[in-house]
């Protein structure tokens, strides 16, 4: 298994995650394994002999058990092939993050190794991220004419895959987070976590012939319960767009006309839907929701307007395979509480509330969450020592479990609740961010001395802000901004990059002659708060102010920025997806214009967004 080498020794009878997906394919084989609403069908059939010929292909170039091969492909029928076809040929994929910059993935290649990547070549967006990174071997993922012909099941496409033996801690696939030591850091997840995952599921039942929505990005952990959850219960992988991608009148109906039984959403995007059309979700039979703290207002908000059958809080890092624990919220599961607990262990896992020297606290006292079981990772790749400090032995099994950095106490009746970090990290829309990892990116570009980044706001109004102590010859504070700004996109994905940064002409000191992080930080939070408070136009005002002005105030009252050029394009100033729909939204009733998330996340700057905006509404100034 090379660097993946793991002290197990193969399990007579081990099953790999493809292995349960082969039962399925005997099962159904004409059952629809995975759909595009107005693309591609595959049946299970299909899907096995497509995924068996690029398992095919991998092993005549080479790739060996256990081997990393990254994956760059937007969500799609290609995606799950590609995912199995891997997983088929004993390999562990590394899904690569379609926001990631250049600079970031070949950081990535280079950390895992990769040798191989499955892409697509006519994506040339995507192409030209990995065109520099030397000795990289591409390949397709197999087009699909003849699929299966004169074959049966999941013996489809098998004779020219090489059976590689797994065992339980056989690599599936390796997940990259946030790290605090200022480079991104492989979770190694084996096949025994993501079986855990999705046998017996107490938080989320998935039967054959549900209708499983997929619409995460591939390099964020909810993959692994959507394509995995579905395909190892037989059920219909729908690949969907994500909220932010359509009206959300329009994305609710589409979850009601491909009759979507399951989906994840992230907290983020749920409080988005609760506040703008909490009725959208009841066609749901389950509904999981995870990533940030919920806010009760917001499941309120759904449950009293049509809940889904069932709405799930769910918790749990990459470290330890996707959930570790659920909560069911219900009006009366929710009577009488200002938080939304992440409450109780999900299957085959272990939860334990310790002190720093790992010993049990006190029920109802504060202490950090502890997770062990099979759906624990195998560590950190190519870290040792990071993985020793987070991957420690449980008290009493000596089996390895996870140390989350969570603060937890439980409340009387068991259940856990969510109450802090013990660390810098945060959560933002649905991504796991260490505040280090910006901090020190911003030092290493040259350009500061020194660099404080915080998380101001909550719920979808919340982004990265910082301060910084530029080095070298004085320049203007937009100038310094603009560079410093530009340099770190090369290296961190969009949803890391401050939508606002602070200059400092002199570095705030402790008594100690340390910085004062608390008065920065205070500075920081001022600062984003100050930002873009002028009132947005509205009605007759907004009708008499040019129509640029207009747009450029809701820019700046949702991104938290005084100065916006002619240039400045939204994700450059920090905008997301999620920011994007409620600029549109805001814009829409402001103007009575028919404009869409991707209009704003798509054009260049104001000014271009001004003559789409005119465009549609000639008779607007």
């Amino acid at each position: 298994m090379g660097m993946y080498a793991h002290a197990a020794a193969p399990r007579a009878g081990a099953r790999g995650v493809h292995h349960i997906v082969a039962d399925r394919v005997r099962e159904y084989p004409d059952a629809c394994a995975v759909r595009e609403p107005g693309g591609p069908e595959l049946t299970y059939r299909q899907l096995w002999w497509r995924a068996g010929r690029l398992a095919a292909a991998l092993a005549a170039h080479g790739v060996r058990a256990g081997e990393p091969v990254a994956v760059d492909l937007a969500r799609g029928a290609d995606l799950i092939v590609a995912l199995l076809g891997i997983a088929r040929a004993g390999a562990a994929y590394v899904p690569l993050d379609a926001q990631a910059p250049a600079g970031r993935v070949a950081t990535i290649l280079a950390d895992a190794r990769v040798r191989t990547l499955v892409a697509d070549g006519n994506d040339t967006a995507r192409a030209g991220r990995t065109a520099a990174v030397d000795g990289l071997r591409r390949l397709s993922v197999p087009a699909g004419e003849g699929e299966g012909e004169g074959e049966d099941g999941a013996e489809a496409g098998e004779a020219a895959v090489p059976e590689s033996a797994v065992t339980d801690d056989s690599p599936l696939y390796v997940g990259y987070t946030s790290g605090s030591t200022g480079a991104p850091k492989g979770v190694v997840v084996p096949h025994r976590a993501v079986r855990r995952l999705v046998t017996d599921a107490t938080f989320c039942t998935i039967a054959p012939g549900d209708r499983v929505g997929q619409a995460a990005n591939p390099a964020f952990d909810a993959t692994t319960f959507e394509v995995w959850g579905a395909l190892t219960a037989g059920a219909t992988l729908v690949v969907l767009p994500t909220v932010v991608d359509l009206a959300l009148d329009r994305w609710a109906a589409l979850l009601r006309d491909e009759g979507i039984t399951t989906l994840f959403l992230t907290t983020s995007l749920f409080h988005l839907v609760a506040r703008s059309s909490p009725g959208a979700l009841a066609s749901l039979r389950t509904l999981v929701v995870g990533g940030e703290q919920l806010e009760p207002a917001a499941v309120r908000a759904v449950l009293a307007a049509g809940a889904p059958g069932r709405l799930v809080n769910g918790y749990g890092p990459t470290e330890t395979t996707v959930f570790a624990t659920f909560f069911d919220c219900t009006d009366a599961s929710l009577a009488g509480r200002d938080r939304v607990p992440i409450g109780r262990a999900i299957q085959q896992t272990r939860l334990a509330v310790l002190d720093e020297a790992l010993r049990p606290v006190p029920p109802g006292q504060p202490g950090e969450l502890c997770i062990g079981g099979p759906g624990v990772a195998l560590g950190y790749l190519g870290r040792p020592e990071r993985t020793a400090r987070s991957f420690v032995p449980e008290p009493g099994t000596g089996a390895l479990m996870y140390r989350t950095g969570d603060l937890v106490r439980q409340l009387p009746n068991g259940e856990l609740e969510l109450i802090g970090r013990a660390d810098r990290q945060v959560k933002l829309r649905g991504f796991r961010v260490e505040l280090e990892e910006i901090e020190r990116a911003a030092v290493a570009t040259g350009r500061t001395e020194a660099a404080f980044v915080v998380k101001v706001g909550e719920g979808p109004a919340a982004r990265l802000a910082g301060a910084f102590l530029a080095s070298g010859p004085p320049a203007g504070a937009d100038e310094q901004i603009a560079a410093l700004t530009a340099e770190l996109a090369a290296s961190l994905p969009a949803y890391m990059l401050p939508g606002r940064w602070t200059p400092l002409e002199s570095l705030p000191l402790h008594s100690t002659g340390k910085a004062d992080r608390r008065s920065i930080e205070a500075l920081i939070a001022a600062d984003a708060e100050s930002a873009g408070t002028d009132p947005v136009p509205a009605g007759e005002e907004a009708a008499g102010t040019e129509l640029a002005d207009v747009l450029r105030g809701v820019w700046a009252e949702l991104l938290g920025v005084r100065v916006i050029g002619p240039a400045d394009d939204f994700l450059s100033l920090g905008g997301t997806s999620l920011l994007a729909t409620q600029a549109a939204s805001r814009i829409r009733e402001l103007l009575a214009v028919d404009l869409e998330p991707y209009d704003v996340l798509l054009v260049a700057g104001i000014d271009e967004l001004a003559e789409r905006v005119a465009e549609s509404a000639p008779s607007l100034p």
